[in-house]
């Protein structure tokens, strides 16, 4: 089975220093039918302004992943870590039993734009744990490039959930095939770009819902980036 849900049918809000695109329900944004797919429970398209972002806040038992894709994120947290994440940059933060941290927008002239992703963990309550790996253009060119699993494969980073999370980037001939086992199913979203994904074509902030298939398959990618998410089947 294959569904499709378009960018502009996300939810939306714009609060002037932050205009984000929610693909599940999150805050004020609320679909029923759009709550969280398997463990995958937010992915959020941010633009934050210069010189503004994310103040303080808490988060326990979530897998957070921030995945940039213009401009550069500025993270402190309770445990210490700070760092300034640029585009190819991949950061995992396990919440834990608990952790405080902001996200912020360092350049006083670029914006910058990032992608939010949090996943349900299969296992709480441990210590807050923080990573972050690099992954180079040649690295996800014309394949889908693993940049998150439950161990860490192929120098990824690691996270607390039977999920496997891959980036890519294709344009012209460029394709890949994912293959995908009995009983999982994939979510692909298009950060930017254009794609066909088995056939349909899909344009930034697109996604992709693919269960009982036995291959994702990218093709026809005009400046595309792409996520693709493997999940475990069962109900959301």
């Amino acid at each position: 089975m294959i569904e499709i849900r378009r960018g502009d049918e996300r939810g939306h809000a714009d609060h002037g220093w932050l205009d984000s695109w929610h693909s599940f329900s999150f805050a004020d944004y609320y679909d029923p039918r759009h709550v969280q797919f398997g463990p995958l429970r937010v992915i959020n398209e941010d633009r934050v302004v210069p010189g503004a972002g994310f103040g303080t806040h808490g988060h326990r038992d979530m897998e957070i992943l921030s995945y940039v894709l213009d401009g550069e994120l500025a993270h402190r947290d309770s445990t210490g870590t700070s760092s300034t994440i640029r585009p190819g940059d991949v950061q995992r933060m396990s919440a834990g039993r608990g952790v405080q941290h902001s996200e912020f927008n360092g350049s006083q002239s670029q914006p910058v734009h990032f992608l939010q992703i949090w996943l349900l963990p299969d296992i709480t309550g441990i210590a807050p744990e923080y990573e972050e790996r690099r992954f180079d253009e040649t690295e996800k060119r014309g394949r889908l490039r693993l940049i998150a699993s439950p161990q860490g494969d192929d120098g990824s980073v690691r996270i607390h959930q039977d999920a496997r999370v891959y980036a890519g980037l294709f344009d012209g001939a460029e394709h890949a095939t994912l293959e995908v086992a009995a009983g999982r199913r994939i979510y692909l979203h298009v950060a930017r770009g254009q794609v066909a994904a088995n056939g349909e074509s899909l344009t930034a902030g697109d996604a992709l819902k693919l269960s009982g298939e036995p291959a994702l398959r990218l093709t026809d990618g005009h400046a595309a980036e792409v996520l693709a998410f493997d999940l475990p089947g069962g109900p959301d």
